[in-house]
């Protein structure tokens, strides 16, 4: 440990603020100084929309420290509305502005931590400068929309980005009163999902009276008679009375780039195990820097809260003399809509794709805690594994209560190597107002093992959309009474579960059966006694729920 050291820290927030207070815990002697060209040096930016939302009712709420709390816990001297201009590598000085002063000087280090964050990306649209356009990153930007919903009371509201903020913002704006709608390139909300599972969370967005236009672009926005036009891509307007821009972040490596510092092929600063850039005096954390997927040992861009903090304790310690490697992530996260609650881990389809993987998915549908007791509410979970050894390499879940608990157990077994084998044995905790015991999770790895062990063969929507109707016939085995409620699937024969038996001298072998019922169930007995009596059959993934989510989807996407 090096008592005399300079530790110069470059952005607060998760990243810079972690790596400070641990730098002091291992070095109780260094010099340390974090410059922040904002206000606030720690406060919660995942907080920022339900402060918008009266979620959160007090803006001091969103404080998590400040500069005179740095220096009486930890003497670390915080310099906030100081911008650090550049980094003179040679002379190992970095030049600040001050900018409430205007005035500049250099800071001597010895060693330095970048944590710049990312920056919210804005496209050359035309209009993209109007006051009544708002951007998501700050307390200071939120105080902005925050104070013109409550001054003017907006009635209408255009969210330009369908991620993780601008749902918030978009669930935040309803909460206000404010009419809001999304607008997103892509064909479906919250890109990090598969189609299907997003499908989902489509269906509740516009439950809550949440317009979501898909695969539509804006074109430029403009001001007419006090309201603000968004031009989109298919020559249409929506007026409104404001917009907030969500479309993505990106890391925010100008002054990295000016010093000379090496960047990777995703555009975020490179940085090796121990956080260090290519010069060893210097580190690199969180939004800013690209990190190793520990799947697929590629290299990804993670604006995470989470993994920013972890980075910022491994840079510390090695900085401090004390060797700690950073050994990549898998992506998870999680976020509320309304009622509710979307989370993933690990490979999605998409990605699996790009890379050529060879993949496997099944979908089950369960109640997230025993449904004789009060408050049971079904919960959707796709999890995608690895054909023959069964390697978990997602997760996605979709429901109302219960999903954060599930998608951290399956972000733990992803990361402990486990595979859908072992989640029928996990032993997770049961109780009636928990869980059930047979869990979700393990209820997963059942139908994933199954299909593996040839037990039951599946067909997932995608490829039923495909299949030749001409040799395949499809049974609905659902009771007659659900069927009149909730509909079936066009050109389908019902036969009830309970009657298949008496059903098989009149079917045909040499036809292929896709089975189905509402989640999948029923619909994986009826193949078990189909396929032990000769015949050829699948079961529909996920079953109608699926089918309906999906298809709903689709026409609105097109």
């Amino acid at each position: 440990m090096n008592k005399n050291m300079k530790l110069v820290i470059i952005g607060g927030v998760a990243g810079g603020a972690t790596s400070a207070a641990r730098a002091r815990r291992l070095n109780e002697f260094a010099d340390i100084v974090m410059f922040e060209r904002g206000e606030d040096i720690s406060f919660a930016n995942c907080g920022l929309p339900y402060y918008l939302g009266k979620v959160i009712p007090a803006r001091d709420y969103l404080l998590v420290s400040d500069a005179e709390e740095f220096w009486d816990r930890y003497r670390i001297q915080v310099k906030t509305r100081c911008e650090v201009t550049a980094i003179d590598r040679a002379k190992k000085e970095v030049v600040v502005t001050n900018l409430n002063t205007g005035e500049s000087f250099r800071e001597p280090y010895d060693k330095l931590i970048l944590s710049p964050g990312a920056e919210p990306t804005t496209p050359p649209i035309s209009g993209i400068d109007l006051p009544s356009i708002y951007r998501v990153r700050t307390i200071p930007d939120i105080d902005r929309i925050k104070t013109y919903v409550d001054q003017h009371k907006p009635k209408h509201a255009v969210v330009v980005g369908g991620g993780f903020i601008g749902l918030e913002m978009a669930e935040n704006l309803v909460h206000r009163g404010v009419q809001t709608t999304i607008i997103e390139m892509m064909n479906q909300v919250m890109a990090p999902l598969d189609f299907d599972m997003s499908s989902i969370l489509l269906g509740h967005l516009e439950s809550k009276n949440v317009t979501c236009l898909l695969n539509t672009r804006v074109e430029g926005f403009s001001e007419v008679n006090g309201q603000t036009k968004v031009r989109l891509s298919d020559h249409s307007e929506i007026a409104c009375d404001m917009v907030i821009l969500s479309i993505g972040v990106r890391p925010e490596v100008k002054l990295a780039q000016k010093a000379g510092l090496a960047l990777g092929m995703k555009g975020g600063i490179k940085v090796n195990s121990t956080m260090q850039t290519s010069d060893p005096d210097i580190y690199a954390v969180g939004d800013v820097v690209e990190i190793l997927d520990r799947i697929t040992q590629r290299h990804m861009l993670l604006p995470l809260a989470g993994p920013a903090n972890k980075q910022a304790r491994i840079a510390a310690d090695n900085v401090m003399g004390r060797r700690a490697v950073y050994k990549g992530a898998i992506g998870t996260s999680i976020v509320k809509v309304f009622d509710l609650t979307v989370a993933n881990t690990g490979l999605n389809e998409k990605i699996l794709k790009e890379m050529d993987i060879p993949y496997l998915v099944n979908m089950t549908h369960q109640a997230s805690n025993a449904t004789y007791y009060p408050g049971s509410q079904l919960m959707s979970i796709k999890l995608i594994f690895s054909p023959g050894t069964g390697n978990i390499l997602g997760a996605q879940l979709v429901g109302i209560k219960g999903v954060d608990k599930r998608i951290d157990v399956l972000a733990t077994a992803i990361r402990g190597g486990l595979t859908v084998f072992d989640l029928e044995e996990l032993e997770l905790a049961y109780a009636p107002p928990y869980s059930s015991a047979k869990d979700p999770v393990n209820t997963a790895g059942f139908v994933a093992s199954n299909i593996l062990k040839s037990d039951i063969s599946i067909v997932t929507w995608k490829d039923f959309l495909e299949i030749d109707r001409c040799t395949h016939t499809i049974i609905d085995v659902r009771e007659k009474e659900e069927l009149q409620k909730f509909g079936m699937i066009p050109g389908a024969d019902h036969i009830p579960l309970a009657d298949i038996r008496s059903h098989i001298e009149k079917l045909d072998k040499n036809q292929y059966y896709i089975i189905y019922c509402a989640i999948g169930l029923r619909a994986y007995i009826a193949c078990r006694i189909l396929t032990q009596h000769g015949f050829k059959c699948r079961s529909l993934s996920g079953g109608y729920l699926t089918y309906s989510s999906v298809m709903q989807a689709l026409s609105k996407s097109q």
